[in-house]
């Protein structure tokens, strides 16, 4: 174990292997796994307040603790839903079942798209957050298929973009690429580096705002 005033002199490229370590196989929320980088869900937590999504679009879920923290925010603000997006909800905690703003959909995103379209209002704010199977194909044809909903100043974040751009895992191509390639297909989207203020983030580019 690594601590601060030991390792100053570290390459960041083994802090970030550290830190994959700890997020992979300890990091919790309520007592339920959460695979996110802290820095990052700060960074949601301020974006959430500013732009007060109403409803919040989740695809890739694991064990829910992430969505739960999503559904806590939005317990704050008084308002807002979540819709869970998995092909697979078995490690789903009961906690975030319970939950009354939590919808989940056991499904492909892009199969369960039109099922979605029929849970959004037409005065919806929207924020999608895709962390699904982080493959080049899928993530290029989630941010495809899900960016019609969302309106001009609303955030798609593709999660995971660190893959082979910081740390050595993950598929090549993966998420960075299908980012960089869908902003560079259409006009409509721009990426938003100032939400990568810490430095230290598990999403680079990944921060999506529709123009």
């Amino acid at each position: 174990m690594k601590y601060l005033e030991e390792s100053t002199e570290t390459p960041l490229g083994e802090i970030l292997a550290i830190m994959q370590g700890r997020i992979v196989n300890s990091t919790t929320y309520f007592g339920i796994p959460a695979l996110k980088n802290p820095c990052d869900f700060w960074v949601y937590q301020e974006l959430i307040y500013s732009c007060k999504p109403t409803l919040i679009i989740e695809i890739g879920n694991n064990s829910g603790g992430s969505t739960l923290a999503l559904a806590h925010l939005q317990d704050l603000l008084g308002e807002g839903r979540i819709i869970g997006i998995d092909i697979d909800h078995s490690r789903i905690h009961q906690l975030v079942k319970d939950h009354a703003r939590i919808t989940l959909i056991e499904a492909d995103a892009c199969r369960a798209l039109e099922q979605v379209r029929s849970l959004v209002r037409t005065d919806d704010r929207i924020l999608i957050i895709e962390d699904s199977s982080h493959t080049y194909e899928n993530t290029l044809n989630v941010l495809v298929a899900y960016a019609p909903l969302l309106k001009s100043g609303e955030y798609f974040i593709v999660e995971d973009s660190i893959c082979r751009h910081g740390l050595d895992l993950g598929p090549d191509p993966g998420p960075y690429e299908a980012i960089e390639e869908f902003v560079r297909s259409r006009q409509d989207f721009e990426i938003d580096r100032s939400k990568e203020s810490f430095v230290i983030t598990w999403n680079p580019k990944g921060f999506l705002v529709k123009k």
